[in-house]
């Protein structure tokens, strides 16, 4: 099995072991590497074998990285040694950054000025180096083109970083639990991770490609067999819940080196005296039998990668408790597939605008339910995420768009038989008889009876195992995260959190809600740790080897 080396002084030099070196040559290896001096140090250090179990240890990891969604996996690519570089046929639609690349091609992206390679670009991220990444994958993506894309990927294996990702599932996170019966809103190509061509993979697995949108489930079995493919699966822990991830400090004064957890009124009190150090992370792992074994990790640094499906909103109005009411399609479409809503004359209330809603008005109007279609936006919005699909490619989402502008209800006509909308309408409250309450815009009221009720209004990602449920990282540091409302504010170049040193988040997180622009997260992190991780080395050898060592 490989064996890591691990501890934060040494985050500059890592690699893989294999299975016929010895422990007495892995530290050879290292006194040939760093000298003598160092040698002495190494002989203490703890050798951490893969397992698929956590335990507590001592090894403090240089990068954990909670999540194991295609955010997750992008960042363990990266970090495992994959560069991008540009193609040596490669000419870019855009001239200007074509330009830019062939300054520097023989290097890769990862070690080139992203701010310099992002000026001028535009595209539907509000991060720079998401729209850079992406159009380096899939150039001019957005105008209808198919153009491959102009990078190469190479495994250098010197540049690896040890690192844990970390997931309560199967590695694709979310995707294994969604809705299986609707098509993904994204291009197969534009939900592919580097090296490993969608397509290539999909037509070897069914013989029958009917256009370029995908069932969910497809995507969830691609991720996983990309962790394989591609060797990643000895950084991957399946299982895994996190109760808490915080900050542990070291006192200036403390001759012994010692981290520990400082209460937040001492660290004000005495907040010169404390230096940050690593973080401390604690969870537990389900095992086969289900019972839970604890663990707690230390890392230099953590990357949340989480995406934001965890906690669907609420309305927190009266009666949403009431067991009719559902927050999620799995939950509606189960329902439906138990033949619970079958022959019901009442109609479903849909609560919700984006796509989940529309989904669900699908799921309702294929299998014969009336539906009411309730939210709070004028159809003619331009925000509607409608006004953003090509009707050729999105043909359903289409025909529930249209529907919502030409079947809405009024007052001199009652429900119509398969669909009513209500726009500029919110729910008040539900009723234990099954009824709800709707006001529209003018402070109409309005009572209807239910077969059951649908809220899709978006999700919030669970971070209760950070400070404040993670709040404080926010934009609005009074709410909570938001992949639109309010991200995790980070600095767009390296991903890292304004307000929290060596915290990272990528992907929905930080408003990459689609997985083509999330994977310029993983470009961001990966630049800031290798560059810091080049100063290390640098500082090492300035040094002159061991003393410099804390």
């Amino acid at each position: 099995m490989p064996v890591w080396c691990c501890r934060c002084s040494l985050a500059g030099h890592f690699r893989n072991y294999s299975d016929t070196e010895t422990e007495g040559e892995i530290f050879n290896s290292l006194v040939q590497y760093f000298g003598d001096n160092l040698g002495r140090k190494v002989k203490a250090m703890p050798l951490v074998e893969e397992t698929s179990l956590l335990e507590d240890s001592s090894v403090t990891f240089p990068v954990v990285i909670i999540g194991n969604g295609p955010s997750g996996i992008c960042l363990s690519y990266m970090l495992s040694g994959y560069r991008p570089y540009l193609s040596s046929e490669a000419i870019h639609p855009n001239t200007v950054l074509h330009s830019k690349l062939e300054e520097a091609r023989h290097l890769s992206i990862v070690d080139q000025d992203l701010e310099y390679l992002s000026e001028g670009l535009e595209g539907r991220s509000s991060n720079p180096v998401a729209v850079l990444f992406d159009t380096l994958l899939h150039p001019d993506a957005d105008f209808g083109y198919d153009y491959p894309s102009v990078l190469h990927w190479k495994l250098e294996q010197h540049h690896y970083i040890p690192h844990l990702v970390l997931g309560k599932g199967p590695p694709g996170g979310a995707w294994h639990n969604m809705e299986g019966s609707m098509l993904t809103i994204s291009f197969g190509s534009w939900m592919e991770l580097p090296g490993l061509k969608f397509k290539d993979w999909v037509s070897s697995k069914r013989r029958n490609l009917k256009g370029d949108r995908v069932m969910p489930e497809e995507i969830a079995r691609y991720y996983k067999h990309y962790v394989k493919v591609m060797g990643l699966q000895k950084n991957f822990r399946e299982n895994t819940y996190i109760t808490s991830i915080s900050r542990l400090y070291r006192d200036q004064d403390d001759d012994n080196n010692q981290d520990r957890d400082i209460s937040t009124k001492h660290l004000q009190i005495e907040k010169s005296n404390f230096i940050k150090r690593n973080w401390e992370i604690r969870g537990y792992q389900q095992i086969a039998d289900g019972s839970h074994v604890p663990f707690c990790l230390f890392a230099e640094n953590v990357a949340l990668a989480t995406g934001t499906l965890d906690s669907p909103a609420h309305l927190e109005i009266e009666g949403e408790d009431f067991p009719f009411v559902f927050h999620s399609m799995p939950e509606f479409g189960a329902a439906i597939n138990k033949g619970k809503l079958r022959g019901k004359v009442d109609p479903v209330l849909i609560v919700g605008s984006g796509l989940t809603a529309a989904d669900a008005v699908l799921c309702a109007y294929n299998s014969n339910i009336p539906v009411i279609h309730v939210f709070r936006r004028r159809v003619t919005d331009p925000s509607l995420i409608f006004k953003q699909l090509p009707k050729k490619l999105y043909p359903e989402y289409h025909k529930v768009y249209h529907m919502m502008c030409t079947q809405s209800y009024s007052v001199d006509s009652n429900l119509l038989s398969d669909y009513t909308s209500f726009p500029e309408h919110h729910v008040l409250s539900f009723k234990s008889d099954m009824k709800c309450v709707l006001q529209s815009v003018s402070g109409l009221k309005k009572i209807f009876k239910l077969s059951a009720a649908v809220v899709l209004i978006g999700s919030h990602p669970n971070l209760s195992f950070l400070k404040d449920q993670g709040c404080y990282l926010g934009h609005k540091s009074s709410q909570p995260i938001t992949c639109k409302g309010n991200p995790v504010e980070i600095d767009t170049y390296t991903y890292e959190c304004i307000k929290e040193a060596n915290l990272f988040a990528l992907g929905p997180l930080v408003g990459d809600n689609f997985v083509r622009f999330l994977k310029g997260g993983a470009l961001g992190v990966t630049r800031c740790l290798a560059t810091r991780q080049k100063k290390k080395q640098h500082l090492f050898v300035e040094r002159g080897g061991g003393d410099g060592i804390a």
